[in-house]
Order: C-alpha cells, then structure tokens, then sequence
C-alpha cells in the first residue's frame, strides 16, 4: 500500500474494502453452490465410465456415510438449477438503478446498504429454508440478489472518483478480484464447515461476516476524495491532477442516446456475457461436477472447488500489473491490451475445460485442466473488466449498471442448462456443458476485438452533452415554431 504524506493512500484503503465488499458478496452467494449438495438428496448413479465411483471416500471418521438423508431435501437437477439461478432473477433489476443513484449521490450508502441486506437475508436463509423449503429459499435469494446488484455499478463509480488513469487496471483489478477470493473463501470454508457442522452454519458465519465489514466501511470509506476528512492535502492534489480532465462529481445526467449507439459499449457488453456465461457456469456448478462426477467428499470439494480461483486471483493481479507497465512505457496501446488480455481470458478458460471433461477420471488431470483454465480467466481484469473505466469515468456506475447487468441474465441461464442437459450428472451430459461455453466465449471474443476501445469516448465530455441538449432543444423549438406558423 501507497505512502502519502506519511499516511496510507485513502485510495488504497478503499481499494481494499471495495476487494472485500466484493468478497463478501461473492462469498453469500457462492455458498449456496457447495451447501446445496448437502442439502439435496444426490442423484443415485449406476456406475460406468460415464460417472467415477469414489463413493468409499465420502465417509467419516466412524465409517459411516457423510451424505446422510436426514433432514436432506428431495430437490432434483431441475429444482436444484432453479434455486442456484433465482438470485439473479432480482441481481439484474437493481443494476440500473443502483448505477444512477451511484452517480447522483455517490456510492458509499448505495454499495453498503445492498451488502448489508445480503448478509442480513443470509443469516435469514436457514429459518425459510425450514419454513418454506425450495420455495422460501427462491424467494430470499430474488431477495439477495436485488441487494447485491447495486454492488458493482456502485463500485466503479466510486472508483471513477479514485482511481487514476496509470493505476487502473492494478487497483479496479484488485477490487474486482475479490470475485475470485471470495469464490475461494466460500468453498473452502463452506467445505471445512460442512465436515464438522450442519449446513445452517455457513450462512450464519458468511452473513456474520457481511454485517462485520458493513460497519467497517460505513467508518472508513467516503464517496470521492473531496469528502474524505482524513485524507491528505497531497493525495487529493494528486488525484485532482491526474483525473480533473475526465472525471467529474456532479456531471450531466446519463447521455443514453448517445451511449447505447457506442459501438465500444456493445462490444464491452459482448464479453461481459462471455465472461459471466463461463465463470457463473464454473462458480455455481463445479462443485456439483466434483461431488457428482469425481465423487469428492464434502471436505475435499471444498479444496479443489476452491483451488482454480485462488490461480485465477494470482494470474490477475500479476497481468495487471504487467498491462498497466505495458500502457505506460508505450509496449501496447490501451485498447489493444485490453484486447489481448480478454482473448486469452476467453480462448484458454475454453479450451482447458473441454481438456478437463475428456480427462475421464484421472482426478488430478482434472483439476489440473480446471485450474490452468481458470488462471488464464484472470487476464479477463486487465482486460475487458476495468474497460468501462476507460470508457467513460464519469457515467462509470451507469455503463457497469448495463454491461454486469446484461452479463447477469447468464446467471439465469447457465444454472437451468446444467439442470436440463446434465440431469444425470454424467461425463458426456457435462462434456455438451463445456462446449456451449467455448462456443460462447469464442463469439463474444470476436465481437469484442472488433469493436472495443480503450479511449474516453466523446460523450463523456459534460460540455459535449450541454452543448447536443441545447443543439436539439433548439431544433425542437424551430421545429415547433414552423408549425405554428403553418
């Protein structure tokens, strides 16, 4: 962490709180992913090469089985697909709205709020389970979901106001890594809790530790350097040197004619949907694939669900830092290493899957694919993730509120593809899984390499937008007068 004028770098300490804010959120809804296979009565299997029998390692200590059926739900692939899905049937309604309000009077309330509600909704979770089974649980996680959508465009208008242009990708990637920390927290812990304890206990200690860190940032973090009162003399100066030419506090309302014609927004939007279709895909349903295919104790699946993002958080804060050197000794231009970084994100993560659903049952080439593939993801920080950033600074909450939210719809779909095409949880059902996602991250790869920009684009310029306001409400008015007239 940064020195400034002998004190630590607010824009660092909010670096890291925004990491943890990501975490937490990502921790509350990931851990339903791992518990839901104790839960859930599992599927029974007829063994063949299509499914590995490793049942005799999912015992205790005494010998007896883990996955007893007391107090376990008759939820099958389909009901079980739903439940993991409904979350983001509420995350893509309050993505907009949270952008705006992100904008207008700042992020703090904005982001804690919604992680407050998570955690309270969570530590709720084991009560409605008991009183309304699956469809309690649907119900509260819609309810979650609308908390943590206000959670990214929140953040990236708060780090529109922090962030300057040469630290960028290292602090907006640090921020978002929390995606795969708190991936790595909630399925180690939620594996080392379900060995030793009953479910309930995971949403008490995740929603235990949300509430922890909304007291934490409601004391530390502020919305924008001006309002920070512990904060430097020479910080803000800096800040203010480094950022008054693009970034604003109280810019023009959201230009959306102009935005939604931005072919750079498109194509932005593009690889949001391929990143989210392959990392929802993995983050929900890998630790499905490891207990129902590998037949992995609840313990274990924990390590190894886990293991691919803890790679992934390396790969992207070591290529992080190298695209930041690129941009700034000349290497590279901005666009194009935010190009680079977003191909490999897609290509490798693609490839190293389909690898890993033809490794059979050798479990250590398995992991090994996913782990490999998984790293290669991290390119996707650098790259196409702080790209609304460079876009547009000053409408960053309103640009993350479109571009997560339209990724979010696959949340929604991923989970309900993996209930229908791989009911039995075989190889083969989970092999067609795999070959929709490189489809998918082929596709929006292309789009994104033939559109993206890593420039400030015109309609970020708040004289721009007066100026085309003034432009058009004078056509309209002498559109208006020549109809009197006539």
């Amino acid at each position: 962490m940064k020195i400034a004028g002998g004190r630590l770098s607010q824009r660092w300490i909010f670096a890291f709180m925004g990491f943890l804010a990501i975490l937490n959120a990502y921790s509350m809804r990931v851990c339903l992913s791992i518990t839901i296979t104790e839960m859930a009565i599992p599927v029974k299997h007829n063994y063949t090469d299509e499914t590995c029998n490793y049942d005799h390692e999912k015992t205790n200590e005494t010998g007896t089985e883990d996955n007893s059926m007391d107090g376990r739900y008759n939820w099958d692939e389909r009901t079980q697909g739903l439940i993991l899905s409904s979350f983001f049937w509420g995350y893509i309604v309050t993505h907009i709205p949270g952008g705006i309000l992100s904008e207008r009077f700042g992020g703090k309330y904005t982001l804690g709020l919604g992680i407050f509600s998570t955690a309270i909704f969570t530590l709720l979770t084991p009560l409605v389970v008991q009183w309304g089974e699956e469809v309690g649980l649907i119900v509260l996680r819609i309810l979650m979901g609308l908390g943590e959508g206000t959670t990214f465009p929140a953040l990236n208008a708060m780090l529109a106001q922090w962030t300057p242009p040469e630290e960028r990708s290292v602090i907006g990637s640090l921020v978002f890594a929390g995606a795969q920390l708190g991936t790595v927290f909630a399925n180690l812990i939620s594996g080392l809790i379900l060995h030793e304890y009953k479910w309930p206990v995971v949403f008490y200690v995740f929603g235990a530790i949300g509430v922890l860190w909304f007291a934490v940032w409601v004391l530390i973090c502020y919305n924008n350097p001006y309002e920070h009162p512990y904060i430097s003399d020479r910080e803000v100066k800096f800040l203010h040197e480094r950022m008054n030419e693009h970034t604003h506090t109280k810019p023009p309302t959201v230009p959306w004619r102009h935005m939604l014609r931005s072919a750079p927004l498109w194509a932005l939007i593009a690889a949001q949907i391929g990143h989210d279709w392959g990392f929802f895909t993995l983050v929900t349903d890998l630790p499905k694939y490891m207990s129902s295919v590998l037949g992995y104790s609840i313990k274990s699946n924990g390590l190894v669900s886990a293991l691919p993002y803890l790679i992934m958080w390396f790969c992207s804060i070591g290529s992080s830092w190298l695209a930041d050197w690129m941009i700034t000794k000349g290497v590279m231009s901005r666009t194009n290493v935010r190009k680079l970084g977003t191909t490999i994100a897609s290509i490798g993560p693609g490839v190293f899957i389909i690898a890993a659903s033809y490794s059979s049952c050798d479990r250590t080439l398995v992991v090994a694919m996913f782990t490999i593939g998984m790293a290669l993801m991290g390119t996707f920080y650098p790259g196409m993730k702080v790209n609304g950033l460079d876009l547009t600074p000053n409408y960053s909450g309103t640009l993350m509120a479109l571009v997560n939210g339209a990724g979010a719809i696959t949340g929604i779909i991923t989970p309900y593809i993996v209930g229908e095409l791989a009911p039995q949880q075989t190889m083969t059902q989970w092999r067609i899984v795999f070959w929709i996602v490189l489809g998918v991250f082929i596709l929006t790869n292309a789009v994104f390499v033939a559109f993206a920009s890593g420039e400030v684009q015109y309609w970020n310029d708040p004289d721009f937008i007066i100026r085309d306001r003034e432009e058009r409400l004078q056509k309209k008015n002498k559109k208006a007068i020549s109809a009197e007239k006539s």
